[in-house]
């Protein structure tokens, strides 16, 4: 049964509006895929350039043939071990229903299949694919809640659904299955392991600026309006936060719990998570933290970079710029 809510933002998609919607991984700014209108409103709310793809969101896995075409056997395999899930496959689109204003111009598409009851049931009703980048402004961090997208976009969304906060909190891993070699374009919810699992090889990562174009992979992206700075350890974290204190700054720092050491005086803790998916799911909440209390600094300690750390390590990265270690 659809309810009310969803099917009031169903309507609003094909009416070629705007739908913010939970995913596992982040927040979604859902458009009509099909829509060239509805795309171009997209890409000027999200103030996301042109040339930068979304991914399309669908409802079933037997669509990948709808919107793809000459769809290899690892896709096949990778969207019948991870759909619904977070990851996303990129392969040759199918011009009768993906136009170049989703891909950027290219000749590929970015396709995956939510794990969230709500997406679900959105997309089940829509009956069609959701064009959906995160939904806060371009460059800026993802959201996580729907308190977020309120904050980041307010009245540019026609419909908010809310389906609490998201499980996973980083996004799709991206794999590239549209050439020769099947390579891996972003990190996120689904190890790289996972995949070179189901598909019983080493999966290469893609040079930055090699592959089709992805999303999230920008040196710059993911930022905070706080400076984030990265530092391996928690003992220098710590003696970078006491001098950065001493010259008049205000700082955060994140890192796993539990920190040991002696903490000066002022130090925001703004996470400590105890395991490296509960530092998935905290990241992003707590950047916006270090803005709501005015920090100009927040320290990082980033988990491991296996698993979905290695899609941590990446955002930290990516929020950092210049100032990782």
């Amino acid at each position: 049964m659809i309810t009310a809510a969803v099917a009031r933002a169903a309507r609003v998609l094909r009416a070629e509006g705007l739908v913010a919607f939970p995913t596992e991984t982040v927040y979604g700014l859902g458009a009509d895929a099909s829509s060239a209108a509805a795309l171009a409103r997209l890409y000027a709310v999200k103030r996301r350039p042109v040339d930068h793809p979304v991914i399309v969101h669908l409802g079933d896995p037997d669509q990948l043939d709808t919107w793809g075409r000459d769809v290899s056997d690892d896709a096949r395999l990778l969207a019948a071990h991870c759909w619904p899930g977070p990851l996303t496959i990129v392969v040759h689109r199918n011009v009768r229903h993906v136009s170049g204003a989703v891909t950027g111009g290219r000749d590929t598409v970015g396709l995956r299949v939510p794990d969230q009851p709500l997406a679900l049931e959105l997309l089940r009703a829509f009956d069609g694919g959701i064009a959906a980048p995160s939904a806060n402004r371009f460059g800026r961090v993802s959201p996580t809640t729907a308190a977020h997208v309120q904050a980041d976009l307010g009245d540019d969304v026609d419909v908010i659904l809310d389906g609490g906060a998201c499980t996973v909190g980083v996004e799709s891993t991206i794999v590239d299955c549209s050439g020769e070699w099947v390579r891996v374009l972003r990190h996120g919810g689904i190890p790289i392991g996972r995949v070179a699992e189901i598909l019983g090889r080493e999966i290469r990562e893609a040079p930055e600026g090699e592959g089709p174009g992805a999303p999230g992979r920008l040196a710059a992206h993911y930022q905070p309006q706080a400076r984030v700075v990265v530092i391996g350890r928690c003992e220098q974290a710590i003696s970078k936060a006491r001098a950065l204190i001493d010259r008049g700054n205000r700082v955060g720092l994140l890192a796993p719990g539990p920190v040991a050491a002696e903490l000066p005086l002022g130090l925001e803790i703004v996470g400590k998570p105890e395991n490296v998916e509960e530092y998935a799911r905290i990241l992003y909440s707590c950047m916006r933290e270090a803005d709501e209390l005015g920090l100009d600094v927040l320290i990082v300690v980033p988990p491991a970079p296996s698993g979905v750390g290695a899609a941590i390590a990446d955002r930290l990265r990516r929020a950092a710029g210049v100032d990782a270690n």
